[in-house]
C-alpha cells in the first residue's frame, strides 16, 4: 500500500504540460520511483494512451544495456511513433553517461514533457545546467515527513498515537520502507544497508579514490554532530586528538561535498539577525533523515536537541522556507525561517520542564529588535507563550494542527 505524496504532487502538477524538464532530486529510498509512479498514473487516469508514456528505470536490470546516451536516444525515439505529445519518465538518470545531451535533444525535436530523478543533489549543474540553463525545474524530495508517517500507519489499520509516535520517528527517521519493520534490530539493519549502499553506488566509488573506512569515519562524525556548528579546523582538530593525523582540511571539504552530492547532508549558512546577511563561513550540516543520524550515535540524548532540530529543519524545507542558523551579539536562534521578503525565528527544545529552560528559550529572543513573528517549538502540551512569543507543540505544528507564520 502507498500513500499519494500530496506535498510533492502539488508542487509538481502545474508543471506537468509546461516545457521544462521536471527534475526529481534525493537520497536514495527516499520515495522518488514511488512519486513518479504516482505521476504517470494521473496521466492515465486523465486519459493518456499508455503508448504515449514511455518509461525506464535505470536500476532495472532489464534496461542495463542502455549505459550511453547514443544508446537512449536510439530507445527512446524508437517508442515516439507519431506526433501527438508523449510522457518520458527516466528513473535514476545518473547512471547514463551524456544522458543531459538526449534531454537537450529531445526537448527540441520531440513534442514530449520530460520527468527524471536522480540521487545527486548536483543533478542540475555541470554538462547539464550548460546546456538545458532556464529549461530545468527542479524538486527535492526528502523521505516521509512525520505526517506522511503518521497517514501511511493509519492506511495501514494500526491508529499510531502521534505523542508516541514522535518519539519513534526522531529515532529512526522516515525511510518509506522502513515502517515495514515492527523490531527496532531490524529498523537498524535497514538503515545500516541503505547508508553502505548509499555510500558505495554515490561515494566511494572508483572515480573518487575514496579510502572506504576513512570516509566512514568521517562521515560517522558529521552524522553524529549533525546541528552543531562546524569548521574544517575543528574536524581537523579533532581527528588529531583522537591520534589520526590523515584528515587534511582540503579532504574533509571533498568528503562534505560528496555527502551533499548524495543528499546525506545539507548544510546550512548562518544569518547574522543584527546585520540581516549570510555569513558564508560559518555553517551546520542536518542529515537527511534522522534515521541516518541515529545509527551513526546509537542513542538519542534527550539533553540536546540536535536530533529535533534535524526534524524541524527538514519540515521547513519541505514546506517551501529558506532556513539559515541564527546569532545575534548575545545569542543563538535555532532557525531564522525566510519566504520571500517575509521571515521568523525559531527556537526548538524538547521540554520547558524548568525555570532555566524556559528562561533560557525565550530569553534567546530578547535582542532581537526585529519585529518578525517568534516561536519556541517544543513537546509540551502545555501553552508556554509570552510576552508576544509564540509556544507551539512540535507534534501539532508537524502534523499541521498549528502553523507558524511570517512577516
Amino acid at each position: 500500500m502507498e500513500i499519494l505524496r500530496e506535498y510533492y504532487l502539488n508542487k509538481i502538477r502545474p508543471y506537468y504540460d509546461i516545457d521544462l524538464i521536471k527534475v526529481l532530486t534525493g537520497v536514495r529510498r527516499s520515495g522518488k520511483s514511488i512519486l513518479l509512479s504516482q505521476i504517470r498514473d494521473e496521466f492515465i487516469a486523465k486519459g493518456i494512451n499508455k503508448y504515449h508514456i514511455i518509461e525506464i528505470n535505470f536500476e532495472d536490470l532489464s534496461f542495463e544495456i542502455i549505459k550511453t546516451y547514443k544508446k537512449l536516444n536510439t530507445y527512446i525515439l524508437k517508442n515516439i511513433k507519431d506526433e501527438q505529445k508523449y510522457y518520458i519518465f527516466l528513473d535514476e538518470i545518473q547512471h547514463v553517461n551524456g544522458f543531459e545531451k538526449v534531454l537537450s535533444s529531445l526537448r527540441a525535436t520531440q513534442n514530449c514533457s520530460i520527468f527524471i530523478t536522480g540521487s545527486n543533489s548536483k543533478l542540475l549543474s555541470g554538462k547539464l545546467a550548460t546546456l538545458l540553463v532556464g529549461r530545468c525545474i527542479e524538486f527535492r524530495i526528502l523521505p516521509f515527513c512525520f505526517k506522511e508517517a503518521f497517514d501511511y500507519l493509519t492506511m495501514l489499520g494500526k491508529n499510531p498515537n502521534p505523542d508516541s509516535l514522535i518519539i519513534d520517528y526522531i529515532s529512526w527517521g522516515g525511510l518509506p520502507l522502513r515502517f515495514s519493520f515492527e523490531q527496532e534490530n531490524d529498523i537498524k539493519n535497514y538503515l545500516e544497508q541503505t547508508y553502505n549502499g548509499i555510500v558505495d553506488k554515490d561515494i566511494v566509488t572508483e572515480k573518487s579514490k575514496f579510502n572506504k573506512e576513512k570516509f566512514l569515519r568521517f562521515a560517522s562524525y558529521v552524522m553524529a554532530n549533525a546541528g552543531k556548528e562546524f569548521s574544517g579546523k575543528n574536524i581537523e582538530n579533532y581527528f588529531k586528538s583522537e591520534n589520526d593525523e590523515d584528515f587534511e582540511k582540503k579532504m574533509i571539504y571533498r568528503y562534505l561535498d560528496k555527502m551533499e552530492k548524495a543528499c546525506l547532508i545539507n548544510r546550512v549558512k548562518r544569518f547574522n539577525i543584527v546585520g540581516k546577511r549570510v555569513l558564508s563561513y560559518i555553517e551546520k550540516q542536518y542529515a537527511v533523515d534522522s534515521g541516518f543520524r541515529m545509527i551513526n550515535t546509537n542513542l538519542v540524548n534527550f539533553e540536546d536537541t540536535f536530533f529535533l532540530e534535524n526534524i524541524i529543519y527538514n519540515e521547513l524545507i519541505l514546506r517551501g522556507y529558506q532556513v539559515f542558523t541564527g546569532k545575534t551579539y548575545k545569542s543563538e536562534i535555532d532557525f531564522v525561517a525566510i519566504k520571500g521578503k517575509q521571515k521568523c525565528f525559531i527556537q526548538v527544545t524538547y521540554y520547558l520542564h524548568s525555570k532555566e529552560t524556559i528562561e533560557r528559550e525565550f530569553g534567546a529572543f530578547d535582542s532581537i529588535s526585529d519585529s518578525s513573528p517568534k516561536y519556541v517549538l517544543s513537546l509540551d502540551r502545555f501553552d508556554y507563550s509570552r510576552n508576544g512569543i509564540g509556544h507551539i507543540n512540535i507534534v501539532d505544528f508537524l502534523l499541521g494542527k498549528k502553523d507558524i507564520s511570517i512577516l
